[in-house]
């Protein structure tokens, strides 16, 4: 497979674990880049599993949102509430095959927190949570494991944070910590 070949020509390497059922929601972490986007679309075609992505919605304007959208991307408007997550789970239940990633930092800069929708998302739809990497230490990337949520977060994100440590991003200062704001949980 090309993309495969082009990430192993870069000195990369592409870990998937296979998905236990046909619907998962992907948490992409940490996302310190923006070379962490080709890298991602590479190691999408090299998994074999058609996923799509959620991103901002400006960068779906001309000239370049076709490509996004073509990519698989599915633009959010963050700047207000619009249900976003209740329409995904509507998606999630209304298919048979369904793979979204979310960069739940929502930006490449320091985060104090993540935003919590991929969780909520994974919860409500019912589906297995994805834990998708880009180590730059090792030069690794892929889907490294798929969780079964609880619904209690905190014990969740004690599980997402023992399978990100030592995992690091192309500038970890960048990284914000698994955890979620008050409230968000």
């Amino acid at each position: 497979m090309l993309a495969r070949l082009l990430l192993r020509l870069a000195g990369w390497r592409l870990v998937i674990v296979p998905p236990p059922g046909p619907k998962g929601v992907l948490m992409v972490y940490p996302h310190t880049s923006n070379w962490d986007f080709p890298l991602g679309v590479l190691a999408r075609s090299g998994s074999g599993l058609r996923i799509a992505y959620v991103a901002k919605d400006s960068l779906f304007r001309p000239p370049f949102g076709m490509l996004f959208r073509w990519l698989g991307g599915i633009p959010v408007n963050r700047r207000v509430s619009t249900g976003f997550i209740g329409q995904l789970v509507r998606r999630y239940a209304e298919s048979e095959r369904l793979f979204i990633a979310i960069a739940p930092e929502g930006t490449r800069r320091h985060v104090p927190q993540l935003k919590s929708g991929f969780y909520h998302l994974a919860v409500q739809a019912g589906v297995p949570l994805g834990l998708v990497y880009i180590d730059y230490g090792r030069r690794e990337l892929g889907i490294g494991a798929w969780l079964t949520l609880s619904g209690d977060a905190e014990r969740d994100l004690a599980a997402i944070r023992d399978f990100y440590a030592g995992r690091q991003g192309k500038h970890p200062e960048k990284a914000g910590e698994i955890r979620f704001g008050e409230g968000r949980g």
